[in-house]
């Protein structure tokens, strides 16, 4: 799965940054990544250099194989904070969408059940 981090104006993009958000998304949404092809993360500071309440936010958009990308977004006060929102937003999106795909496709598939089998009146 591959992390692309995009960091917004007034945002300190440094290496040590993307290398945790590589991380954290890659431990984060491990049970996703056969499904995943990759992640895009956008930091941005709302207030462009003020402090103040949810001034940083995260948008993190996961492309599903096969299917339209899922977004999930968190302001928080500082980056940390709003990284892992989004994360947690993110993982329930996908368990949603991934749960309804996985549904549908059990539906679609032939019964294992025969008429007239002794079991199955």
């Amino acid at each position: 799965m591959q992390v692309q981090v995009n960091p917004g104006d007034g945002v300190d993009g440094t290496e040590a940054l993307e290398s945790w958000i590589t991380e954290h998304l890659n431990e984060s949404l491990a049970r996703f990544r056969q499904d995943l092809t990759g992640i895009e993360v956008q930091l941005k500071d709302e207030n462009s250099g003020k402090s103040g309440p949810a001034d940083k936010r995260c948008l993190l958009e996961a492309r599903v194989t096969g299917h339209d990308p899922l977004v999930a977004e968190h302001r928080a006060e500082n980056y940390d904070m709003a990284i892992r929102g989004a994360t947690q937003r993110l993982v329930k999106v996908l368990d949603r969408q991934l749960g309804k795909l996985e549904r549908r496709e059990h539906r679609d598939r032939e019964t294992i059940r025969k008429t007239g089998s002794p079991l199955v009146e």
